[in-house]
């Protein structure tokens, strides 16, 4: 994480996720620095509504539900927001072709999508460029009224046990001025999971 004056944080996470695009479960949890470690987030996704998500914490032993009026809120100090960390069901969005422009030299879609009536969200409004290589997103800009207040530019895509993956993500918070670099170090898809795994109750037990 870098702010606005450069001054660099680091953090590291391990990410679990079991299920199908936007009715997924997901387990973020923090492995250091040692004020952070196990912290952790539960993400619930849902094809219909927003998400469910629940904050562990256990300097103070207790976990609580991430209000929907506060998904716009940082997570931890980074710049992804509670919201962006939820999956979008595709579904819940109207959806617009309005032209192609590369990204990082790279040949791409350029769409927009609206979230539908019913749907919760901070953003009014999100473009995406999406390669015509691989399909892989490279870019998206979320706005705010017509302010693109967060960018995610993902880089380093590569395949991996066959999955086309960007393996750099780096979101940018253009009202602060600060950004948050996500490096994957090690990724494994098809990995055995279980459902118990992906509960409150699993978040106060696993520390």
């Amino acid at each position: 994480m870098v702010d606005a004056k450069t001054k660099v944080t680091e953090k590291r996470w391990q990410y679990d996720r079991l299920g199908s695009h936007g009715s997924s479960k997901a387990v973020l949890r923090f492995t250091a620095p040692a004020e952070v470690k196990g912290v952790a987030l539960l993400i619930i996704n849902h094809p219909d509504r927003s998400s469910d998500q629940w904050m562990w914490t256990p300097a103070i032993g207790r976990d609580r539900r991430i209000a929907l009026q506060d998904r716009s809120t940082r997570f931890f100090g980074t710049d992804f927001s509670f919201e962006d960390l939820e999956e979008r069901d595709v579904n819940q969005y109207d959806y617009k072709m309005v032209g192609e422009e590369p990204i990082d030299g790279a040949p791409c879609w350029k769409i927009e999508s609206r979230p539908r009536q019913g749907k919760t969200s901070q953003y009014t409004l999100s473009r995406v460029w999406v390669r015509k290589d691989n399909y892989v997103p490279a870019q998206y800009d979320n706005l705010s009224g017509d302010q693109v207040v967060r960018r995610l530019h993902q880089t380093d895509i590569r395949q991996v046990q066959g999955i086309w993956t960007a393996c750099t993500l780096e979101m940018t918070d253009l009202r602060r001025n600060s950004r948050t670099i996500l490096r994957i170090e090690k990724l494994e898809y098809n990995v055995p999971l279980k459902d118990e795994d992906f509960t409150v109750a699993a978040l106060r037990r696993e520390q």
